[in-house]
């Protein structure tokens, strides 16, 4: 397919499209665990760009901040820190550098097979439910840990009840670009009925200065953060493979051997060691972008490089970061709901796409464990360092499925991978 030459403007205005596509769950991450939006613009920015190093500038993808992360960082900074949370997040990057290696000295049917979906799906699930409370919390008006009441019962309900209504609303009735906004429809709808309410203080967008450097955050070396964040990398590295062949089957070309999944994955796994870095989220391919690309029929690039310097300049203005850090518990809170909960769908809709047969001894096991070891809190103290969370959740699945006793029909090395893609309501 020959690709037509854009005006300069026109790939300017589409890479600003794709932006806007993508700016809701882009900077919802930062905001829902309290880390620096200008740093997820920054990071998403940069990302963008050593990705399209890696892949030759071939494939016409955005990096933004991947969901999949967002309650892992939410439990790691109130144990460890913001610092030790970097360290483990650079950490997770450094996964996707070894599955890229593997990619590309076994292929990816080794991947398949030490990482079925019995073992991703259950894993997902803990990912989304593993902190469900918190969504709650917030949703009620209080602090994730519910330590503390920032918004009156009543009004926190409202306030989150409009929200999630917002959503949902705009996730199933939409119609074209617009139905790909839930998120930023809903956080806009919370926002403004806050303002009515007298919940949002002004007094800290108006003292933040217009242009503003990013604070960087310096990763510091924590053994238990790092157990605990380099499992969670194992859902997007695997979901980087659908979201690569989803935009593959969008533009009519196989990305997976030109420029070779190898490529795109290391590119992926650079730019979240980046991210990390600097103090921002971690990044991932967006599914979001893939369905505007699909409607806008923006195949060049190009427009991905426009999208990404468009994200580094905005991380640069202080007042509009101001804007987003004022945004109320319970608008966060109401989303959060119906986001954790979409993550968790995403889990099971693995199991059910590929058939996994519950009856079977085996993964009734590896499905029952990691569910209860995630969503119970079991804590294993392996050398002084305890793992728990998603991180035991991803080693335990892992190594079931390699210890437990497979039937013969178990056993077939093609048996059919879901295509795992993140939901539109989350990256």
């Amino acid at each position: 397919m020959a690709e037509v030459k854009e005006p300069v403007w026109r790939q300017a205005l589409s890479g600003a499209q794709i932006l806007f596509v993508a700016f809701g769950a882009l900077v919802l991450v930062p905001i829902l665990t309290g880390m620096n939006p200008s740093m997820a613009l920054l990071g998403a920015g940069v990302g963008t760009l050593i990705f399209q190093l890696c892949t030759g500038r071939q494939v016409p993808i955005f990096l933004g901040s991947s969901f999949a992360f967002i309650a892992p960082i939410i439990y790691s900074v109130q144990t460890w820190g913001v610092p030790a949370t970097m360290c483990g997040l650079f950490a997770a990057g450094w996964l996707y550098l070894a599955l890229a290696a593997v990619i590309h000295l076994r292929g990816v049917q080794f991947i398949h097979r030490i990482m079925p979906p019995v073992v991703v799906g259950p894993i997902i699930m803990v990912i989304g439910l593993g902190l469900a409370g918190v969504a709650v919390n917030m949703a009620m008006g209080k602090t994730g840990d519910g330590k503390a009441v920032l918004v009156d019962y009543n009004t926190a309900l409202i306030v989150a009840a409009a929200s999630l209504a917002t959503t949902a609303a705009v996730a199933t009735k939409a119609k074209g670009l617009f139905r790909l906004l839930p998120v930023l429809s809903g956080v806009a709808v919370g926002y403004v009925m806050s303002i009515g309410l007298g919940l949002v203080d002004f007094s800290k967008i108006a003292a933040a200065p217009w242009i503003a450097v990013p604070k960087f955050v310096t990763p510091e070396w924590n053994w238990a953060a790092v157990l605990f964040m380099v499992p969670v990398a194992l859902a997007p590295a695997i979901e980087h493979v659908g979201d690569i062949m989803a935009i593959g089957a969008v533009t009519g070309k196989d990305y997976t051997e030109k420029p070779g999944l190898h490529r795109t994955m290391l590119g992926d796994g650079l730019a979240v060691c980046c991210a990390a870095l600097v103090g921002g989220p971690p990044v991932t391919t967006y599914a979001e972008v893939t369905g505007a690309v699909m409607i806008t029929r923006c195949y060049n690039p190009v427009i991905m490089t426009w999208a990404a310097g468009f994200a580094i300049v905005m991380a640069f203005f202080g007042k509009f970061n101001a804007i987003l850090q004022s945004i109320p518990v319970p608008v966060m809170g109401g989303i959060m709901m119906l986001l954790f909960g979409s993550i968790a769908s995403v889990g099971l809709n693995t199991l059910v796409h590929a058939r996994v047969d519950m009856h079977k001894p085996r993964n009734l096991i590896i499905v029952s464990l990691v569910l209860v070891f995630g969503i119970g809190g079991l804590s294993v103290n392996i050398a002084g360092q305890h793992l728990h969370g998603v991180g035991l959740c991803g080693v335990a699945a892992i190594l079931l499925n390699l210890i437990l006793p497979k039937a013969d029909e178990d056993a077939a090395p093609d048996e059919p991978e879901p295509e795992l893609a993140e939901p539109t309501l989350a990256e």
